[in-house]
């Protein structure tokens, strides 16, 4: 007989009823939303979702991922329930060229979402890191599939410092947050995604006329700071962050010359 199985009463499960009743409904971005206790990575799920024509707005969380990745084929692994590990299916019809701003959008989603939710100030290292203090509290991952974009995130929510992948990592517990209730986390990270989404869709993708790259702005930790860049073929470009363009790159100013970038490991040089 099967050992019974006693939940970590500090980390309670997603209530997937719940969520659903929230964010699922008529006229809804969100089409579907589903809770499974492990998976190797809901990323890759959604892919394979999306080959099997699921609608856009579906909506994937897992309790647990034992091959979730970051980018650069790096790591990410947390203890079950400690965090919002979850992937979203989008299809834009926005031209391609312009959907570099889609894990820009979705940072600065969750970023306003954990702010107003858990009153934690959260700033945005480009493309795909939430930060407080400068320590990683989050990690965003966007992949073409074909004509959709699946873009994931795993967010520390009551990881402990014993528990933390690598010391420059933090999480909502150790930031002091005052809510560490994932099912208003998530909740709250959806529906500002959604109403960012929307407005970003209907300027045709264009990040000034939706009010997108001056929100984003307001919220790097990266541009105006002096950066030093791993470049794809291991170069480096060392320069100040200055801007980001129309497609979402970062520009970094050095040598006298913009280099927009659209890749790039990020370093935040501290003088």
């Amino acid at each position: 007989m099967p050992e019974p199985s006693y939940p970590d009463l500090d980390r309670p499960q997603l209530s997937q009823a719940a969520l659903r009743a929230e964010l699922v409904r008529p006229g809804s971005l969100w089409s579907s939303l589903t809770v499974v206790e492990r998976t190797g990575s809901t990323n890759a799920d959604l892919g394979q979702a999306v080959r099997d024509g699921v609608r856009e707005g579906a909506v994937l969380a897992a309790e647990s991922q034992y091959a979730g990745r970051g980018r650069l084929g790096r790591v990410w692994i947390a203890p079950p329930r400690s965090g919002l590990t979850f992937s979203v299916l989008l299809r834009p019809e926005v031209r391609t060229s312009l959907q570099g701003w889609l894990p820009l959008l979705f940072g600065l989603a969750a970023a306003t979402a954990i702010r107003q939710v858990a009153e934690v100030d959260v700033r945005l290292k480009w493309p795909n890191d939430l930060l407080h203090d400068e320590r990683k509290l989050a990690g965003i991952l966007a992949e073409r599939i074909d004509s959709a974009v699946v873009i994931g995130m795993g967010l520390n929510v009551s990881l402990r410092d014993s528990e933390l992948p690598v010391p420059h990592a933090t999480s909502l517990a150790l930031a002091g947050a005052t809510c560490l209730d994932r099912d208003r986390l998530l909740a709250g990270v959806l529906r500002e995604l959604e109403r960012l989404y929307r407005d970003w869709s209907l300027a045709g993708g264009d990040a000034d006329a939706s009010g997108l790259r001056a929100a984003y702005l307001a919220a790097s930790a990266t541009v105006g700071q002096e950066v030093r860049v791993e470049l794809p073929g291991e170069r480096l470009l060392a320069g100040r962050a200055t801007g980001i363009s129309e497609s979402g790159q970062l520009i970094v100013t050095s040598g006298g010359a913009d280099h927009p970038l659209s890749a790039g490991d990020v370093v935040h040089v501290r003088r």
